[in-house]
């Protein structure tokens, strides 16, 4: 582990799971992989008795990281499929369940859930059994012993999806689950693309090694910095991605540096108000040629702004223009003849997330595997009441 000689034997201490966790995902990635193409045949029949027949919505859900692995995937699935899709987190769904659940629209609910107890997560899951006529399921979740697993082991309406057994993360934040939940999500309804999509998770699994064994350097001088707030900013999927780098932060910092994220378009609107000298702030460019003229628009209009905050950007391009305008350039190399879209790229931006909001907690003297040692918030949530509906 590259990055974790560069750390001290006292700050390993109190995160090795974390460091554990953040550093077996490119091996985890393939592992994902292979677990969705062993059940290849199963899934195909699933999917087309289940939506492609009856033309059901899909509702991506999960509280917290969880729900993030939705808002994350939904965007690119929404071009690729005719279904209507949404992300609804379950922490929305259990509190006003009739605001998004149709009780005779076909429906298929995909749940991600690492522990697999989260009280929410459960409650939805009979929720949709209650209120939906037609409905099945598809539980995406790291624990065969979780509460949701082993509920939807006993559904004919229900296909249960076994992440790779360490994804289960025994550290506070969700890092290797929510990677690997994605991953497996994007797959189960591509399958087409399985061969392509292997070339393409290898390209991004060596990427990502690359960033922990040499990049990682970068991410630090960043930490030293000591910036007061930090501001992630991506457009559609990264935006998702944005939300969950901005969580990984907050969480792993024991909330000690306030967070936020936004839209690239959407920070002009209000939000570029909290910017000042003590501001970091993370843009993660699309692949997408077009979407990235706006993203470059907004660097520019960042450095032209003065002052002394600090602008990251992360590409899959090599654009000198890029490194010209921001404080510090995250490149992701360009391999030839593999052209990365959004929803592959943002895994590498993802680890550098991860790797920016670890070093800063060890910084701060938190313990990363446990930021919340008073119990104020916890691994798998509690102080939850589930009322009958």
């Amino acid at each position: 582990m590259s990055f974790v000689k560069s750390l001290h034997d006292e700050e390993i201490k109190g995160a090795k799971h974390t460091v554990k966790e953040i550093y077996q995902q490119p091996d985890l990635w393939l592992q994902t992989v292979g677990i969705i193409e062993k059940q290849k045949v199963e899934i195909e029949h699933f999917i087309s008795e289940k939506i492609h027949s009856n033309k059901a919505r899909i509702i991506f859900t999960g509280a917290g990281t969880s729900a993030y692995v939705g808002d994350t995937l939904s965007p690119v699935l929404r071009k690729e499929l005719p279904n209507q899709i949404d992300s609804i987190s379950t922490t929305d769904i259990v509190t006003n369940p009739l605001n998004y659940f149709k009780k005779e629209v076909p429906t298929l609910l995909v749940s991600f859930a690492r522990s697999g107890n989260s009280p929410e997560s459960v409650a939805t899951y009979f929720l949709a059994k209650k209120l939906i006529n037609n409905i099945s399921q598809i539980i995406i979740t790291c624990n065969p012993e979780g509460q949701l697993a082993k509920e939807a082991g006993k559904d004919e309406n229900t296909l249960v999806l076994l992440m790779p057994e360490e994804s289960n993360d025994q550290g506070f934040a969700m890092t290797s689950s929510f990677s690997c939940m994605y991953i497996s999500a994007l797959l189960t309804f591509q399958l087409d693309r399985l061969e392509e999509f292997k070339r393409k998770i290898e390209v991004v699994s060596e990427n990502a090694k690359r960033i922990l064994t040499q990049q990682y350097k970068t991410v630090k001088n960043l930490v030293s910095l000591n910036k007061k707030r930090v501001v992630y900013l991506g457009s559609s999927t990264l935006k998702g991605l944005s939300q969950e780098a901005s969580l990984k932060h907050l969480e792993l910092t024991s909330g000690k540096i306030p967070t936020f994220h936004e839209s690239v378009l959407g920070f002009r609107h209000g939000p570029k108000s909290l910017v000042d000298d003590e501001t970091l702030i993370f843009v993660f460019l699309s692949n997408d040629p077009y979407t990235r003229k706006y993203e470059i628009d907004l660097l520019k209009e960042l450095k032209n702004d003065g002052g002394s905050k600090t602008v990251v950007a992360a590409a899959n391009t090599n654009n000198k223009e890029i490194e010209e305008i921001c404080d510090c350039a995250f490149i992701i190399p360009q391999q030839e003849n593999i052209h990365l879209d959004d929803h592959l790229v943002a895994l590498n931006y993802l680890v550098i997330g991860q790797l920016f909001a670890l070093f800063n907690s060890i910084h701060l003297g938190v313990t990363p595997d446990n930021p919340s040692p008073t119990g104020m918030v916890n691994r798998v949530v509690k102080g939850v009441n589930i009322y009958n509906f």
